[in-house]
């Protein structure tokens, strides 16, 4: 298949192009590298099966040449107003990318006649009421708090992709990403793996707001991108859980980070209230996934750790 993936330089959306590459196919990118980064891509110089168009897709996409599937990936995704690569710092662009840019690559899935997969998110869910999250939960949303312009945005998306696919018969697909986690992230996003991976490396004590009871629920970047290809070429229309459903607490990860890099600095804790809207539990329920795909990750966490350390090594220049 000829593939345009949006939001190609970032942590998922090239790891997604690796894996497109890697199966025979030939991949259009695309990124405005807002929070993309060029070098993700920059391995794939001199390789005739992948483009690159930089392009804001919240405006009109056009692609030379036909194309059999679209995979719209473009959006901030780190929920830390820490970040300068987060959506909070972004909530326009963040809601223009979920809004018009899934509106825009629904348009040209459409005129190519094209798969369509949409990446969502466990945002969908908000801080769950349900525990774990299956797809039929509707979730328990702030719609108009800090985090709602990516919440929103991908609940839109989500929405309008649907009715593309009800409407207009397009070929569609969602999947609905849990925490993720391996090479490429963004050192500096503000979440808890580069946090807690930077303080480790750098022999510094890792700190928890609060007890650290909240969980999250890890998934190696690896194996998130076996689930959503295989995503990709089922028939499956409605959305899709693709994570690890082994809830972890945020304590229990950071003595697991501290025990594989080897930190004696140990935990400290600080006073802190939960982030606005962040959810106290998270754990997706993946029976679809195993029953449907026949998928379930393989990578336990400290194996997923073990990969991803000598990344951030390098980007620390510790390496």
């Amino acid at each position: 298949m000829r593939i345009l993936v949006t939001g190609a330089a970032g942590f998922l959306g090239s790891h997604l192009c690796d894996r497109l590459l890697a199966e025979g196919h030939s991949v259009v990118g695309m990124d405005n590298f807002i929070t993309g980064n060029p070098n993700n891509l920059a391995h794939l110089a001199g390789n005739q099966d992948f483009s690159f168009i930089r392009h804001d897709v919240s405006n009109f996409i056009f692609v030379p040449g036909k194309l059999d599937a679209v995979l719209h990936f473009a959006s901030p995704a780190s929920p830390n107003p820490n970040s300068p690569f987060g959506y909070v710092n972004l909530p326009i662009q963040t809601m223009k990318a979920g809004a018009l840019g899934t509106h825009n690559t629904l348009g040209i899935a459409r005129t190519h006649q094209a798969r369509f997969l949409l990446a969502s998110t466990s945002e969908i869910y908000g801080d769950p009421l349900e525990h774990p999250q299956t797809e039929s939960y509707w979730g328990h949303v702030d719609p108009i708090g800090t985090r709602s312009v990516y919440d929103e945005a991908k609940r839109f998306a989500e929405a309008l992709t649907m009715a593309y696919h009800r409407f207009h018969d397009i070929n569609t697909r969602i999947v609905r990403i849990f925490n993720t986690y391996g090479p490429r992230m963004h050192i500096d996003d503000g979440r808890v793996v580069p946090n807690f991976l930077k303080q480790a490396l750098c022999g510094d004590p890792l700190t928890i707001y609060g007890d650290g009871s909240q969980t999250r629920a890890f998934c190696y970047v690896d194996d998130l991108i076996e689930g959503i290809y295989r995503l990709l070429l089922s028939d499956e229309h409605m959305p899709v859980n693709i994570g690890n459903p082994v809830e972890t607490s945020i304590l229990e990860f950071a003595q697991l980070i501290n025990d594989v890099v080897g930190n004696q600095a140990g935990i400290i804790f600080k006073e802190g209230q939960r982030g606005e809207g962040d959810p106290q539990r998270r754990q997706p329920d993946i029976s679809k996934a195993r029953n449907i795909l026949g998928w379930e990750p393989k990578i336990d966490l400290e194996t997923g750790l073990e990969r991803t350390i000598p990344y951030f090594k390098e980007k620390l220049g510790l390496a």
